[in-house]
């Protein structure tokens, strides 16, 4: 995968955070560490539309009482197959 270099600009303070996280082994690097916010970023971003996306959906075609009696049944079952 080809990779590109960015230059980000840091508080002291955040910078310090992110230093702190590299000392305790979290991360093995600054730049991993950018990385791996950045791509919580994204991921939750991604998330963000699909959760969009869903409730478009059933605003288009609202749930009716099948569907209910149908999540019913499955969150029973999903309980009864819980090992407590």
């Amino acid at each position: 995968m080809a990779t590109a270099q960015i230059a980000v600009r840091l508080s002291e303070e955040l910078l310090a955070e992110v230093d702190e996280l590299v000392a305790q082994g979290v991360y093995e690097s600054r730049a991993a560490a950018v990385r791996a916010g950045l791509e919580a970023v994204a991921e939750s971003e991604r998330r963000r539309q699909i959760d969009r996306a869903v409730i478009a959906g059933y605003r288009r075609i609202p749930a009716g009482d099948a569907d209910h009696q149908s999540a019913v049944a499955s969150l029973r079952d999903a309980i009864l197959d819980e090992p407590w």
